[in-house]
């Protein structure tokens, strides 16, 4: 079981997001996090290339730790894996007696596993359960969402999480369904998307129940939520000249690390003071000029890399006291 997914697990932009936290992690006692642990493709290189360097990985998903933990097992004590979402990194950090960490690796969205499991419910290819949660053990499930979510909030839930501009067409269509019969099935829900769209939004942007899936993906696990708070926690956690690199897959995600980045790398001084003091200035500077693209080969050889973004900060100082 364990080769199957390592074949088919290929990590994202991997050489760049190693290459960018590479500084950071030559130095004695170096700390790295990888807060989405996945099937372990980056926290394995990560190991691999930076022989001194000890590693804590986070998931949320009980199967991906498990199967992480075989393919990781080779590292001994280099290597602790914790089962959290990744805004539980205080409380992480805090349990293994880490206050400050020379890098931070976020690998957003859905992993490989989550989508090539049908049972999951994460991929609108393939008949399966409504399910879509990262953790199975705990949480409403996408067809909880769906059967039970007022239809101005569902609308809502489409129009922010999934940008679809015809959520009020897929709702109608959803209320009058669920109605007649409770949904449960992913390939029932793709049917209804294509019968409520009108021809011309069919004709772009792939597959049309795309921007749906998305959307009930982000609501039953809170990702928007817990990446607000996660993102300025992880900045926290670094050590100065410790770096952060984030790879996301939508322009939700990538807006709010561009903002938290962003904000880092800024003064917080009020304008029109002649010396800026030590404690507004940034705290963070910028390692990529916008957000990086995955190469033409790299999406030639996994597809799943072709809507990444990476972005990538150094913490310069830490925040004097006020």
């Amino acid at each position: 079981m364990t080769s199957n997914h390592d074949e088919r697990h290929v990590p994202v932009m991997l050489r760049r997001c190693l290459e960018l936290l590479a500084p950071a992690l030559t130095r004695p006692g170096a700390v790295v996090v990888d807060c989405t642990l996945g099937l372990g493709g980056h926290s394995e290189a990560l190991l691999d290339a930076f022989p001194e360097v000890r590693l804590i990985a986070l998931d949320r998903d009980p199967d991906a730790l498990k199967l992480a933990g075989e393919r990781l097992a080779r590292y001994g004590d280099r290597a602790t894996l914790v089962h959290a979402v990744y805004d539980e990194l205080p409380r992480v950090l805090a349990g293994t007696g880490t206050p400050r960490v020379q890098g931070v690796l976020f690998d957003l969205g859905v992993s490989s596993m989550q989508l090539d499991e049908a049972a999951r419910g994460f991929a609108y290819a393939r008949d399966a359960p409504l399910d879509m949660r990262m953790d199975q053990s705990r949480g409403v499930s996408a067809a909880e969402v769906l059967n039970t979510y007022p239809p101005g909030e569902l609308v809502r839930i489409l129009r922010t999480y999934g940008e679809e501009k015809q959520a009020r067409r897929i709702v109608e269509a959803v209320v009058r369904e669920r109605d007649r019969e409770p949904f449960d099935s992913s390939a029932r829900l793709v049917d209804l998307i294509r019968d409520a769209l009108p021809q011309a939004a069919k004709r772009t942007g792939g597959n049309p129940a795309k921007r749906t899936f998305q959307a009930l993906r982000i609501e039953v696990n809170g990702e928007l939520a817990v990446l607000e708070r996660a993102l300025p926690a992880a900045v926290d956690a670094l050590a100065v000249d410790g770096r952060i690199a984030v790879l996301s897959y939508h322009s939700l995600e990538d807006r709010l690390v561009k903002q938290v980045l962003a904000a880092g790398a800024a003064t917080t001084a009020p304008p029109g003071l002649p010396v800026v003091p030590e404690r507004y200035q940034p705290r963070l500077e910028l390692l990529t000029r916008g957000a990086e693209l995955p190469t033409e080969e790299e999406v030639a050889r996994n597809r799943r890399a072709a809507p990444a973004r990476l972005r990538g900060a150094r913490r310069i100082r830490e925040v004097a006291p006020a």
